[in-house]
């Protein structure tokens, strides 16, 4: 039974349009010294936890903790101290035009897979592809209207020509910096894990990521706001396979 929720946001920006219309209490950290933080409260009788990865302080640059490394460390941080029933990996990504995604569509990940460990060894190239199958939720789907596909990972925002092939092999709808990370933690310690995933630019369309991504940031993080509490709701106090 789903009763503890922590959804996990990589950036401040993000996060914060949702942390305000949850009316969660204010933060604290959650343990590491990474600086994880965590609000919380409760919604129709469930704990949530959304929890932000903090800000980088070994570089003394203050931006936000993003990609895999920073993603797999906050994972195990909540799963020790919060012991959540399931994992969302919510926040941004690109998405594939050919694939049919927009900007501002909100996905909800089948699996996560790494585009960029090429390991081309016996068992490590399993490996390095790192393909982990996410909590099926077709009625959830259904229910909220999302769309739903591959989310391959990297940990860069752009794409070279050979992240371009990978992600095209493996059938990706969408890419991001932290859902191979989380969803891998998960698997290691058995917690149920989704991806809530809004398009902020078109990987295989022609304008520069950067320029895309800071342009519709905004419309992404308010269409998690919208899209993230219905999740919630839905998901609370069923059982995984009721999904």
């Amino acid at each position: 039974m789903i009763k503890n929720i922590a959804v996990l946001i990589a950036m401040t920006e993000e996060a914060e349009p949702l942390i305000k219309q949850l009316e969660l209490a204010a933060p604290v950290p959650v343990g590491s010294p990474m600086g994880c933080m965590r609000y919380t409260g409760v919604r129709n009788g469930t704990s949530v936890s959304i929890v932000v990865f903090g800000k980088d302080k070994v570089h003394n640059t203050g931006v936000n903790n993003v990609g895999t490394v920073c993603a797999a460390m906050a994972t195990v941080d909540v799963i020790q101290n919060v012991k959540p029933d399931l994992i969302v990996s919510a926040g941004t990504c690109g998405g594939f035009g050919k694939m049919g995604a927009v900007i501002g569509d909100a996905y909800l990940t089948t699996e996560c897979v790494n585009h960029d460990r090429r390991v081309p060894l016996p068992g490590y190239d399993v490996f390095g592809k790192g393909q982990v199958k996410c909590a099926r939720a077709v009625k959830l789907v259904g229910h909220l209207g999302m769309k739903e596909g591959i989310c391959t990972t990297g940990n860069s925002l752009d794409a070279t020509e050979e992240d371009m092939k990978r992600m095209e092999e493996l059938g990706a709808h969408v890419k991001d910096m932290e859902g191979g990370a989380v969803s891998y933690a998960c698997a290691v310690h058995e917690v149920p894990f989704m991806g809530v995933k809004v398009v902020t630019d078109i990987v295989d369309g022609d304008r520069p990521t950067e320029e895309e991504f800071l342009e519709n940031l905004g419309t992404a993080a308010a269409s998690l706001q919208a899209i993230v509490p219905r999740v919630i709701d839905y998901v609370a106090a069923k059982k995984v396979e009721e999904l």
